[in-house]
């Protein structure tokens, strides 16, 4: 039986092509929240953008009434931000959720600065008035230049990072946060990390490129430690900021404008603001580079059962199988579950050739490559295994 793939919200049709020449069944098609799950009961991997929300009752009408996973086996998310998407749920039943990270880093870093420039120089706006008539040279005359002006960059990943040095490129000065692992080779004469108060003190502009948390980055409280006249460039989602907060803060001034790529009803009636409909991504080159990317995930996934840019399983390369078989086998990060899994093979006479086992919080992974294929009694009492959540033969 051919791997089918469903695609709902579009896809570039080379990419779509290259499935098919690897022989994936491919349908492109949209549906609606309450037809969604059921459809996804007929597909090994579905790939979507921001419109289509897979959440839990997606996921369990597309398990119907299997009691250990759906056919379902991996969420491609086209683009970055997975909000859409129910992970965790997603996780506990063993469905992969992968995103494509790098692909559109560099188009969200460009917009940025686009709307910066825009920002300082009442670009957005003064266009708006030119087209009525009006000719306000004077009214817009208080721009700002960028250099010689500090940037901070709240959340420092790769579109934080390509934002960082497109602003260090036009003579600003950058300031960044990090809570885990310092990225390396970037701090500078230009760049330094320090606190989130140093941050918010002596930052210019700041720059939300960070994901969604329990509570919003910008509230009351730090925009009361911001510059007066301080600009706002959002491009991550709108839950980073309290938008009564900011209302206010626009309102009285504090804020000189707000730019948010993640715009809602509340924010469309603030003044000076600056918004676009989540166009980060959408550039020709982002989308190719994301539907190839996607299609790159795919095969290694389903061929070959290795991870990478997973958002809910851990990291797991082990190449091309060399042998007869390769096993997968997603299941609880608790004590035993190895020797539970290759006592079964050894009970079976299954040889082991080469394994690995990797964990993420409560989950873990593992990959088998064995001398022959076992047979589907062994792979049952695999899955009978009290914490597996999906055995799969690779190969």
């Amino acid at each position: 039986m051919a791997l089918r793939v469903l695609v709902t919200d579009g896809m570039d049709a080379g990419a779509m092509e290259q499935l098919r020449k690897d022989g994936y069944e491919v349908i492109e098609q949209f549906y609606e929240p309450d037809q969604l799950g059921a459809a996804l009961r007929d597909f090994d991997v579905v790939i979507i953008r921001s419109a289509t929300k897979i959440k839990e009752p997606q996921i369990d009408a597309a398990a119907g009434s299997r009691l250990k996973g759906s056919r379902l086996k991996l969420i491609i998310r086209a683009g970055v931000g997975v909000d859409n998407i129910a992970v965790k749920y997603a996780e506990e039943h063993g469905i992969q959720v992968k995103n494509t990270p790098r692909a559109s880093s560099n188009a969200v870093a460009e917009l940025a600065l686009a709307l910066l420039f825009s920002c300082a120089r009442n670009i957005s706006i003064a266009g708006h008035t030119m087209r009525e008539n009006k000719w306000e040279k004077k009214a817009y005359s208080k721009g700002f230049e960028l250099s010689g002006k500090t940037m901070g960059v709240i959340g420092y990943g790769r579109i934080g990072q390509l934002v960082g040095a497109k602003g260090q490129a036009l003579g600003m000065n950058v300031l960044s946060v990090v809570h885990r692992n310092k990225p390396e080779g970037c701090e500078c004469e230009t760049m330094h990390f320090v606190t989130m108060d140093e941050l918010l003190s002596q930052s210019d502009i700041v720059v939300l490129c960070a994901p969604s948390g329990d509570k919003p980055l910008v509230d009351a409280e730090s925009l009361a430690k911001m510059k007066d006249g301080v600009v706002i460039l959002n491009f991550a989602r709108d839950t980073l900021v309290n938008d009564d907060d900011m209302a206010a803060a626009l309102e009285a001034g504090k804020v000189a404008r707000y730019v948010s790529d993640f715009p809602n009803p509340k924010v469309v009636h603030m003044k000076n603001v600056i918004l676009t409909p989540h166009l980060g991504a959408s550039t020709r080159e982002s989308e190719d580079n994301c539907a190839v990317m996607a299609v790159k995930e795919i095969t290694d996934y389903l061929e070959n059962g290795n991870i990478k840019n997973s958002v809910n399983y851990p990291a797991c390369d082990m190449g091309v199988c060399q042998t007869e078989s390769r096993i997968a086998v997603l299941h609880m990060n608790i004590p035993n579950m190895i020797g539970q899994i290759t006592a079964i093979l050894a009970a079976q006479g299954v040889n082991i050739s080469d394994m690995t086992n990797k964990s993420r919080d409560k989950f873990a992974y593992t990959l088998l490559d064995l001398e022959h294929k076992p047979e589907e009694a062994t792979v049952e009492k695999l899955k009978a295994i009290d914490g597996v959540l999906r055995v799969r033969i690779v190969k």
